[in-house]
């Protein structure tokens, strides 16, 4: 049975039944207990007897750590706050004509950004006469989609805005954990490749 939400239940002493239907820490039925040998038992075991089945008959309780139950919710739910606020969108500028130099100097900052969780909103800026080609301008956006790889995927295809044209990249986790994993096995197995090398080099000897 799950644990019961923190605004949901009665605990120990505030418990109204003359007798519940007893749950143990370990998840065992006990079966059905006078609220003071329910409420001594949890006492026994250094721990709290909170209410987490009112509706039934008899209520349902379990014998459970009601403050780390509490503060374990407590830090999920901050936990949860904390990568929702930390999500932002970020925005990198191009134009039609850049030099392959700037390109490569806005790509690391775009794949910085998607790495660390950010989603880019890409934006290519026209002056003047570029305005007529704008077929130039999405051969840029593919050029940024194909230089981020695997670890960005577009949110929002490009559309121009103005004299503008924009996407969206957001971070592909499970495309950053592969890589990642397969980095990390690479790294074993150049390592391993290393030590079975020197294990198999001839002894050095001092007679010519």
């Amino acid at each position: 049975m799950a644990p019961p939400k923190s605004d949901q239940h009665r605990v120990n002493d505030r418990i109204r039944s003359r007798e519940v239907r007893l749950i143990g820490p370990d998840g065992n039925q006990l079966g059905i207990k006078p609220v003071p040998e329910a409420l001594r038992m949890a006492r026994g075991l250094d721990l709290d007897l909170v209410e987490v089945a009112p509706m039934a008959n008899p209520p349902v309780c379990r014998i459970m750590d009601y403050g780390k139950f509490r503060y374990e919710e407590a830090q999920k739910a901050k936990e949860a706050r904390r990568k929702t606020s930390h999500v932002t969108v970020k925005e990198v500028k191009f134009r039609p004509k850049i030099g392959k130099g700037d390109f490569d100097t806005k790509m690391r900052h775009l794949i910085e950004f998607i790495e660390d969780g950010h989603k880019v909103k890409v934006t290519l800026q026209f002056r003047g006469r570029e305005m007529a080609h704008p077929e130039l301008g999405r051969k840029i956006l593919d050029n940024v989609i194909e230089a981020a790889g695997p670890i960005a995927k577009v949110e929002n295809q490009a559309r121009m805005e103005g004299r503008s044209m924009t996407l969206v990249l957001s971070p592909d986790k499970q495309a950053q954990e592969a890589m990642k994993k397969a980095a990390e096995e690479a790294e074993k197995q150049a390592a391993a490749e290393a030590a079975a090398s020197e294990s198999d080099a001839p002894p050095e000897s001092g007679d010519e």
